[in-house]
């Protein structure tokens, strides 16, 4: 049951921090502030190093993890598309970023209570990301 959850946690893990990055590609290039870029490279980073992080252990259990659901990840790039269609702006960003954030915050929570018997330092790296998120949307919060 530990592996089995661990395993699991660390899917849905790997599965979010791509979302993130993919989500921050998306809208970084219409920051017109350089604080906001500033903002959005710098938790771009904190997400990849824990990528990082999620893949060594999945190598450890010879597990390949998982991508991001790709209706998930249209249905993203879609609203993100049009809302920058409509108000191209940083707040626009910083409204988008939120919205991502917050999800991702909640799932990552639903999915620490699913798995209980996940390995403590898998679960870490899924407090850690939340932290991530909650920062994000900390530093993104005066552009809204």
């Amino acid at each position: 049951m530990i592996e089995d959850d661990t395993i699991k946690l660390l899917r849905v893990c790997d599965s979010g921090v791509k979302m993130g990055i993919a989500s921050i590609n998306d809208v970084i290039g219409d920051a017109q502030s350089e604080m906001l870029a500033n903002i959005l490279r710098k938790s771009r980073e904190r997400h990849e190093k824990l990528d990082g992080e999620i893949h060594e252990i999945l190598e450890e259990y010879h597990d390949d993890g998982k991508d991001p659901n790709p209706m998930a990840k249209g249905m993203s790039w879609m609203k993100t598309s049009m809302k920058m269609a409509m108000e191209h702006s940083d707040a626009t960003v910083a409204d988008l970023m939120t919205d991502g954030c917050n999800m991702g915050i909640k799932s990552l929570r639903k999915y620490l209570n699913q798995y209980p018997a996940a390995e403590n330092r898998v679960k870490k790296i899924a407090d850690d990301l939340i932290k991530v998120e909650q920062d994000m949307v900390a530093e993104v919060k005066e552009f809204l």
